[in-house]
């Protein structure tokens, strides 16, 4: 059993699905740090000094002031600000992935297309490969 877990384990694609789950970690966090530190700040700012990752909705019945009140004291929240952020987040990693899938995809070899006809030597129409007669001037084909 140890043996057949290697060979799946050391497969090819075994190893680049390992590789790309790690690279794709990275690269949330990446994106995370970028909407969450770089694009929400001068966005909310440009709004009206808004902090989305602060909105909330209390849904009890006591009022906090931030939203961290409110998580220290274990109050009901809905989060609508975190949820924003992650929403731009999502998006942000989705077109990147879009955009590095059509790069790669532009770099790749097409694959050949397969013959299926071929001229009649007659009448110069095409005919299926394995025809033994055409079908526009019924003569035989080799």
């Amino acid at each position: 059993m140890f043996k057949e877990f290697k060979e799946f384990a050391m497969r090819g694609s075994v190893l680049d699905l390992a590789v790309g789950v790690i690279i794709g970690a990275a690269f949330g966090k990446v994106v995370s740090s970028l909407v969450d530190d770089v694009l929400m700040p001068p966005l909310g700012r440009l709004i009206g000094r808004v902090d989305f990752s602060s909105l909330f909705i209390n849904l009890g019945e006591v009022h906090y002031a931030t939203l961290g009140e409110a998580k220290a004291a274990s109050a009901p929240t809905l989060n609508y600000g975190i949820f924003l952020n992650t929403i731009i987040n999502f998006l942000i990693v989705a077109f990147a992935i879009f955009v590095m899938v059509r790069a790669v995809n532009k770099w790749m070899p097409k694959p050949p297309v397969p013959v299926t006809t071929r001229p009649c030597p007659q009448c110069e129409m095409p005919i299926p490969v394995a025809a033994k007669k055409c079908g526009h001037c019924t003569s035989g084909v080799l």
